[in-house]
């Protein structure tokens, strides 16, 4: 990738340039006779294959098959040279596939385990380390068998990287650090991209890039407003007719544009600094402002006023949406719809969705066509009555006939199934511990968070009408309490907060969030601002 630098642009550097917590090949994209370069296999109870399925970021990770009961035989690490009196943060990111393994982290001595119970989504294990003289300390990880461990299970793992705490003045960033990613399709060489400034100043630009493959930079910005545009000379972007591209600029774990789907060319602005946000890409900027210092019922009516006065498109819109906006770009990234009950985040779908050509249709069993499904179901609150009956923050792609045998079932978790879709997604009798008595649809654990969130918007948005809705369905009077601001029963509330709190927000609600506003001109805020969860209803 080719930049061309400005005063105004530094590419972040987070160590100094000596050798000191240089975590070599920590991405795990380098790899020699079928092992990661620079790691150590100590022990003989694990054995490291290359993985390019399951990847936190880049291309690759390392899948780490735990073949033993003995832990002592789980070692995995390397050398690492520190310098006395600065501290570093080391952390890795974690996938677990079966949760019955536990993965601990090792900094010069035994520190932080992973939670094997959140399984199918990454998680990250972190450890602050204040070196003491100038040494070489071993870095990795150890694997420990829990209850249920059969003899062997798979954990994945990514981004094993160092963060020095106290930066060089020289080589820090003073101003706002930006996140650039850009994964590009079958033919890179068509696409090129530059960023400018408010003065149409070039900032950064890059081309000449390769085929299917994920660039990722920092770049250090001055406060202002800029520009970023993309091109594809053939016409047809970078998704998803000849690969699966797609690029993202962020601060902090804030999306502040996305996209893949174009034609020639896209522009699309966003402000850095003080007043980062904003822009045609749909972005917060001072979208929250007026929730400053609330917390509590207060601060959810002051959301309500802010999300209050969207742009209902019509229910038939969702499928323009779908089209663009429901892929998946996160897992096979093969552009297919992503369906939740379908979807499996550690292996192969049963089947495939094609965008428009699968659109429900006629279905007889699952894989029959993919349906625009109601999370919160449309019975709920009277029928197809807008703005909810197309209100894109709770409604998804998802498999008809697996749709059908969710009904108008209340979410929860199941204890005993009557019915299982191919992902593990069940229809069946409520577990007793979830304080539920009766049928109820739990999806898989992957997507649990975004389907609270969706409630949770829910319950915000249509918070001068949502009281009324107990008396429209049965089921809905089973997760309703007949109030404005607490919204949801008790039993319902737990398990939201539960399931929000095991499955973060991810990139992929993020990039629907700000296609969603660019929709229908409002967002969900427990995407933008999780801590809003907790801020209203955890007492």
């Amino acid at each position: 990738m080719k930049y061309k630098n400005k005063l105004v642009l530094t590419l972040l550097v987070l160590v100094n340039s000596s050798v000191y917590a240089d975590v070599d090949n920590g991405g795990f994209e380098t790899w020699s006779n079928d092992l990661p370069s620079k790691w150590t296999t100590i022990d003989s109870g694990i054995s490291v294959t290359e993985n390019k399925n399951i990847v936190k970021t880049g291309l690759s990770s390392a899948a780490i098959s735990v073949n033993t009961h003995s832990q002592s035989a789980t070692d995995f690490q390397q050398l690492v040279a520190v310098e006395a009196g600065k501290t570093y943060l080391f952390s890795t990111w974690v996938y677990h596939t079966e949760g019955n393994i536990k993965t601990r982290l090792y900094v010069d001595g035994y520190q932080g385990y992973s939670n094997e119970n959140l399984i199918n989504q990454w998680q990250q294990v972190s450890f602050s380390y204040v070196a003491s003289e100038n040494k070489n300390i071993a870095v990795g990880l150890r694997f420990y068998d829990t209850a249920g461990f059969d003899g062997t299970e798979v954990v994945y793992i990514d981004d094993f990287q160092p963060s020095i705490t106290e930066v060089p003045n020289q080589d820090s960033c003073a101003s706002t650090e930006i996140k650039f990613s850009l994964t590009t399709d079958n033919y890179g060489y068509e696409t090129s991209w530059i960023i400018k400034d408010s003065n149409s100043t070039e900032i950064a630009q890059g081309g000449d890039l390769s085929n299917d493959t994920t660039y990722n930079e920092n770049l250090c910005l001055v406060d202002g407003e800029y520009s970023f545009t993309i091109n594809d000379t053939y016409g047809d972007g970078i998704c998803c007719t000849y690969g699966n591209g797609a690029y993202g600029i962020s601060v902090s774990g804030l999306s502040l544009i996305s996209g893949a789907t174009f034609t020639n060319s896209e522009t699309k602005t966003f402000k850095v600094g003080s007043s980062t946000g904003g822009g045609s890409g749909g972005n917060p900027g001072n979208y929250y402002a007026s929730t400053t210092g609330k917390s509590g019922y207060v601060l959810k009516t002051t959301l309500h006023n802010i999300i209050k006065n969207h742009t209902a498109k019509g229910y038939s819109a969702l499928w323009t949406f779908y089209e663009s906006h429901s892929l998946d770009n996160y897992y096979e990234k093969d552009g297919s719809i992503l369906d939740m009950y379908s979807e499996k985040p550690s292996g192969t779908e049963s089947y495939i969705y094609e965008k428009v050509t699968n659109q429900c249709g006629n279905y007889s069993a699952e894989g029959g066509c993919y349906n625009r499904e109601h999370s919160f179901p449309k019975s709920w609150f009277g029928g197809k009555i807008e703005p909810m009956n197309s209100d894109v923050h709770h409604i998804f792609a998802t498999d008809g006939f697996v749709n059908s045998k969710r009904s108008g079932y209340p979410y929860g978790e199941v204890g005993s199934a009557s019915f299982t879709s191919t992902n593990n997604s069940k229809l069946g009798s409520a577990t007793a511990s979830l304080g539920y008595t009766g049928t109820v649809f739990e999806p898989i654990d992957e997507f649990k968070g975004d389907l609270a969130r969706a409630y949770l918007y829910m319950a915000t948005r249509y918070e001068d009408i949502i009281a009324t809705w107990t008396n429209e369905s049965v089921y809905g009077a089973a997760i309703l309490n007949a109030t404005n601001d607490q919204v949801f029963k008790p039993w319902v509330i737990t398990m939201l907060l539960r399931w929000h709190k095991n499955d973060p927000v991810s990139q992929k609600e993020i990039d629907r969030n700000e296609a969603a506003f660019d929709h229908q001109g409002n967002r969900n805020p427990f995407v933008d601002h999780p801590e809003f969860v907790d801020k209203i209803w955890s007492n």
